[in-house]
């Protein structure tokens, strides 16, 4: 199974311009509220029509517009879960399921189809409940067996999570985990979420206004983000502009640090540390900071740094009694050169 993407839209001042190609995976399109995630599952479905370009599922060309293709909806065999499920509210859990079976012509099969499916996800004994009488866990199986009923050619979650509360996100995300890896084919997930993404992704797509920042496998690109809004997205907040000084050098305006790096990447225009990635005492890139503020997590301390009164705070991240034995008006910390991330505003070249 596999997916080919390659398409432009033009929407007011926003313009789309999506490629990228999967395989037999869940790639994960991981970008923040408005950066054209959602509109390319409605291009990849049919509900929306590219200005240009191409869309092809598994060697069938569902849109060409050099060749004047356009597959409807119910033509691509795509199945698309919207974030608020889009049951019809009218129909009970039983009439929703049997909508997404309506292709087989077989009444006797399509019963069977729709039986078989409903006890898998747990749904046989809320056949006859309204959307309305369900929980949003609920809702999201009704969904996803409406989806798979019609057994399509590529999956597509559109924010999966996003309409869930907290308690129950975690429990869901493992169910659609599972189902993911029954389903077998291409599935495609949109999400702004970095740790939801790590956990249910083969390969990321960074999607920052309009277009593909990084790609590459989830450890590759949570490992080089490559770009200011790539490392943004996969949760690091403490980055710099730069000012390169030589090969092997680099000066973080912001925090006011000169910085060894293992070599300058040509284009760099920011660098950034994970706070988890800071270390206590000397090696490499070791400065003495003040400390500006301390913040208590469930299980961790987040301490903001001061290299200078003119330099803006870096956050570090550390465990409860790492901080009991450190805890001081100063403290003195490492940022190992193989733990900045080197990064550009946007990545021009990426390609997959």
């Amino acid at each position: 199974m596999s997916i080919y993407v390659d398409i432009e839209k033009t929407l007011g001042d926003f313009h789309l311009k999506m490629a990228f190609e999967a395989g037999n995976e869940t790639l994960a399109l991981l970008g923040a509220s408005g950066s054209g995630k959602s509109m390319t599952l409605k291009c990849i479905a049919g509900i929306e029509k590219p200005d240009r370009g191409r869309i092809v599922v598994d060697d069938v060309v569902l849109f060409d517009s050099e060749k004047h293709i356009n597959l409807p909806p119910q033509q691509r065999h795509t199945g698309l879960l919207f974030q608020n499920y889009a049951l019809f509210p009218n129909m009970t859990v039983l009439q929703n399921i049997r909508a997404g079976a309506n292709r087989e012509p077989d009444r006797k099969k399509r019963e069977a189809m729709v039986a078989a499916i409903m006890d898998s996800f747990g749904l046989t004994p809320l056949a006859h409940h309204l959307p309305s009488q369900l929980s949003g866990g609920q809702q999201q199986r009704t969904a996803l067996a409406r989806i798979l009923v019609s057994n399509p050619n590529i999956l597509l979650l559109d924010e999966p999570f996003s309409a869930l509360d907290n308690h129950l996100r975690f429990r869901l995300e493992q169910e659609v985990r599972q189902l993911i890896g029954r389903f077998g084919k291409t599935v495609v997930l949109v999400s702004h979420d970095r740790d939801e993404v790590f956990r249910l992704a083969d390969s990321i797509a960074v999607v920052s206004d309009g277009s593909i920042d990084a790609v590459g496998s989830k450890s590759e690109v949570f490992h080089n983000p490559q770009t200011r809004m790539g490392a943004m997205l996969t949760g690091c907040k403490n980055i710099s502009a730069v000012e390169v000084l030589d090969e092997t050098h680099i000066r973080a305006t912001d925090w006011c640090l000169t910085l060894e790096v293992p070599g300058v990447p040509a284009g760099i225009q920011a660098v950034g540390i994970r706070m988890h990635d800071i270390r206590p005492g000397s090696g490499q890139n070791t400065f003495r900071c003040r400390v500006v503020g301390e913040i208590e997590n469930p299980f961790s301390y987040t301490v903001m740094l001061q290299a200078s009164p003119a330099a803006a705070p870096i956050g570090w991240e550390m465990s409860k009694e790492l901080w009991q034995t450190l805890r001081g008006e100063e403290v003195e910390v490492c940022l190992p050169p193989e733990a900045l991330l080197l990064l550009k505003d946007k990545n021009s070249e990426v390609m997959k």
